[in-house]
């Protein structure tokens, strides 16, 4: 089925009140610790990932999940369970994110980072970083261990070197599924192919799901994130991306941006977004969520229902939001064929869904 934008916003309307009934019942109780983490919202669909797709991304949601919540399990906070969880999924070539970045339209990496602690409502933020191995880790310095929020660009960099962050050389973020991606996208715009990356290896068979990401808008909105509830009852989130593949260099997209891809706040709840980043940014969609939970006392799963299929879903706003609440409340929304995405309450099941015809 060939989905378009109309499709989107009837659909998939549909498909995001049914998963409201699914999310409530997926409630944390009291004391108890939750995680729900994403790996990018687009056209998913099973013909295009196929079989062998399908198993690959299942199997890494799987076991980011598992990691995440071993880190709660043992009392770790909220904020620990977050950087790592996307540490894993940075160092996994199947996301858009660190080390399975897309490229820009020149042909580099450019990577992107946020974490907010729910708290203390203090958040961290980079964008446009090219040698951290750990983005999300480096963000998590900047809220840490600087008086800032945001660090960009060759500062950011320099910060990374000064914070003891790992460093890795471009072509250590090279994959031969991405750079393919882009060339098969800027020849058919008619534009220049960039020469490979200094130190990439010579040309050679693309992953396994490189048929998916070329034929797919995941490879161009891809982004990975995580929100968790620890049994204190704190929340965080946080959200790492390589950005929108082809770009014009020095881009950033929402998911550094506090309020448009990642917020998180104790008195009312996480969200890491996913999607077109202009609209996230212009529609502040994380904390216009939180603002519905906080202030008009919306359940959570109807709160990003209405942001993600009543405000962007007619502007072709795509993309898509995972949350939760310091009471349990467990949600995500999108308005794509799919999203990566998966779940586990403490004493519940690991949940992993793809499409949108899951729950």
């Amino acid at each position: 089925m060939k989905w378009t934008s109309e499709a989107i916003r009837s659909g998939l309307i549909l498909g995001g009140l049914m998963l409201a009934g699914s999310a409530a019942a997926q409630q944390a109780h009291p004391g108890r610790w939750a995680i729900v983490i994403h790996g990018g919202a687009g056209e998913i669909e099973r013909a295009r990932l196929g079989a062998e797709g399908d198993a690959n991304y299942r199997a890494a949601l799987a076991r980011v999940v598992k990691a995440g919540a071993a880190v709660l399990d043992r009392g770790g906070s909220s904020l620990d369970a977050v950087e790592a969880a996307i540490r894993m999924l940075e160092d996994d070539p199947l996301f858009n994110a660190a080390r399975g970045a897309v490229f820009t339209a020149d042909g580099k990496t450019e990577l992107d980072a946020a974490i907010m602690d729910g708290a203390t409502e203090r958040a961290g933020a980079v964008a446009d970083v090219t040698h951290t191995r750990y983005p999300i880790t480096l963000a998590r310095a900047v809220m840490e261990k600087s008086p800032y929020v945001l660090l960009v660009g060759p500062g950011a960099d320099a910060y990374s070197i000064q914070a003891g962050m790992e460093q890795e050389p471009a072509s250590y973020f090279f994959t031969e599924s991405r750079w393919q991606s882009l060339v098969k996208q800027l020849e058919k715009e008619g534009k220049p192919v960039p020469p490979r990356p200094e130190g990439a290896p010579p040309p050679g068979p693309a992953s396994p799901t490189a048929q998916f990401q070329e034929a797919a808008d995941t490879h161009r909105y891809g982004t990975v994130g995580v929100v968790a509830l620890d049994r204190q009852g704190n929340i965080a989130a946080g959200t790492s991306t390589g950005g929108l593949q082809g770009k014009m260099s020095g881009r950033v997209g929402d998911s550094p941006i506090i309020g448009a891809g990642t917020y998180a706040s104790n008195q009312s709840c996480a969200v890491s977004g996913t999607g077109v980043g202009e609209f996230f940014i212009r529609y502040t969609v994380a904390r216009e969520i939180c603002a519905l939970v906080q202030y008009k006392g919306l359940a959570l799963q109807q709160a990003a229902d209405q942001v993600i299929h009543q405000q962007l879903a007619p502007i072709h706003g795509d993309g898509g939001v995972i949350a939760l609440t310091p009471d349990g409340q467990l949600a995500w929304s999108f308005n794509t064929p799919g999203m990566f995405r998966a779940r586990q309450a403490e004493g519940g099941k690991i949940e992993v869904h793809l499409y949108s015809d899951e729950p």
